[in-house]
């Protein structure tokens, strides 16, 4: 499955969510939602995934993404009232710390859906080939 369709497929599982639910829930209640709605959408993920950090080619310690799609998109969710540059500034280091081409940043706690989608200008296809 090409990026594009993954992306098109999670933004729209997260818009089924939000225009269910709306705003106001903890994180993890749209967590599980978003879960049921990918698997229903016939997307490939795991949820709360941990990853290795590396600096400089060396391990510095592990973070668990939200979702990890298709084993190619990295999805971290928010329940914010607005997205904020730190949001924005920790989805970008997790897709270039675990090397994924793309993320999404998807907040569940505004009035409208907000998301964001994160490319990873580092990333390396030969390294980035996951099991």
């Amino acid at each position: 499955m090409i990026l594009d369709e993954i992306t098109y497929k999670i933004n729209g599982c997260a818009m089924k969510v939000h225009n269910t639910l709306g705003n106001g829930f903890q994180e993890v209640i749209y967590q599980r939602c978003l879960a049921i709605e990918m698997g229903r959408a016939g997307l490939n993920f795991g949820r709360e995934i941990q990853q290795v950090i590396y600096y400089d080619g060396i391990e510095v310690g592990t973070r668990r993404a939200d979702f990890i799609v298709e084993k190619q998109v990295i999805v971290e969710l928010k329940a914010s009232v607005n997205l904020e540059d730190v949001h924005l500034a920790q989805a970008k280091n997790y897709v270039v710390a675990y090397d994924f081409p793309i993320g999404l940043l998807i907040n569940f706690g505004a009035n409208s859906l907000q998301f964001k989608k994160i490319f990873n200008s580092k990333y390396n296809p030969i390294s980035g080939l996951k099991d």
